[in-house]
């Protein structure tokens, strides 16, 4: 893995930062209805994202999640101005405004969504990691859950089949304790979601998810593993959500003293501790780049402000791969 040093620490403070900047400003876009919609941010679990960055090949290397996938594709080299202009609707967006803020998606840089169907993404994953096998591209998929998508049965049938080919796919839950408003206590008699995984001999662990050093130590060992053949890993990130579920989140099975507890551990403040306990940056060298990332987060509203909507044509030319459009002309002629 690549040596985590003073200027990987910088690097995550003001990736974090903005990560945790531009969701704000997503949800007051959304609230000025700007964004329609669902929406689910990132709050919280920016330390998952930092560390899976550190740990990955970003020239080879692939990723699906679930619908909170707005950091994940940035951490991967996406441009947020066209994230956010796909969250306004626009052409700019990286689908051309025809998925919106659950469905991000990014070939060039192999990120394969944004999957709106509750871990819809788990056997996908694995038909990624499966095709790299085949074609010997010596690549690894990282494949991302919620702590909900783990009771769905396509998640048992994926390991047992990742487990007898050896895929090279690493399996990560990022368990923030709840499945829209159900907490981890209340899906199932055990709470330690990783010890799924064993049950298929596929090695599996815990992980301080809000700690990037954890995530990305944990994440190299897995990558490197599927990486060799020697096939899964299964990784429950433990992290926490600041924000509701979605922007329709009351938030009633919470309290405001957890949601507090669990900000002590902030990892943008814990990376910024560290930071000015080494004198790896002044406070002010601090401040300054927090504004330069409120700058860099109004470019990106600006640039969705600007494009345009995109025309009924582009429906036909991003959804239909067949270009005489059969079922079209079908219907058309009835």
């Amino acid at each position: 893995m690549k040596q985590i040093t003073q200027e990987t620490y910088l690097k995550w403070f003001e990736d974090m930062s903005f990560w945790r900047r531009f969701e704000d400003t997503c949800r007051s876009q959304y609230l000025k209805q700007k964004i329609r919609g669902f929406l689910h941010l990132y709050n919280g679990q920016e330390a998952i994202a930092a560390g899976l960055a550190h740990a990955m090949d970003m020239d080879r290397d692939n990723m699906i999640t679930a619908y909170r996938c707005h950091i994940l594709p940035m951490a991967m080299g996406v441009d947020p101005k066209r994230i956010m202009a796909e969250f306004f609707g626009k052409k700019d967006g990286t689908s051309h405004g025809m998925g919106g803020s659950m469905h991000v998606f990014s070939k060039e840089h192999r990120f394969y969504g944004g999957h709106g169907i509750v871990g819809g993404q788990i056997p996908l994953g694995a038909g990624i990691a499966f095709a790299d096998k085949y074609h010997n591209r010596q690549a690894v998929t990282l494949t991302l859950m919620g702590d909900g998508a783990v009771r769905q049965g396509a998640l048992h049938e994926t390991f047992n089949m990742a487990m007898n080919w050896k895929l090279p796919v690493v399996f990560i839950c990022e368990n923030n304790q709840y499945a829209m408003g159900t907490s981890v206590k209340r899906t199932a008699n055990h709470e330690d979601i990783y010890k799924l995984g064993l049950g298929y001999e596929m090695p599996s662990a815990p992980v301080d998810g809000m700690n990037p050093v954890k995530v990305a130590e944990a994440a190299f060992e897995a990558i490197e593993r599927a990486r060799r053949g020697d096939g899964p890993t299964f990784l429950e990130i433990k992290t926490y959500r600041f924000r509701g579920h979605s922007m329709s989140d009351a938030e009633p099975y919470r309290s405001k003293d957890e949601v507090n507890l669990y900000k002590e551990d902030d990892p943008i403040g814990m990376v910024e501790r560290k930071i000015i306990e080494n004198e790896w940056a002044t406070r002010e060298q601090l401040d300054q780049i927090m504004q330069d990332v409120i700058e860099r987060v109004n470019e990106c509203v600006d640039f969705a402000e600007k494009s345009e909507f995109p025309d009924a044509e582009m429906v036909y030319k991003t959804v239909f791969d067949q270009q005489d459009f059969p079922f079209v002309d079908k219907y058309e002629n009835q």
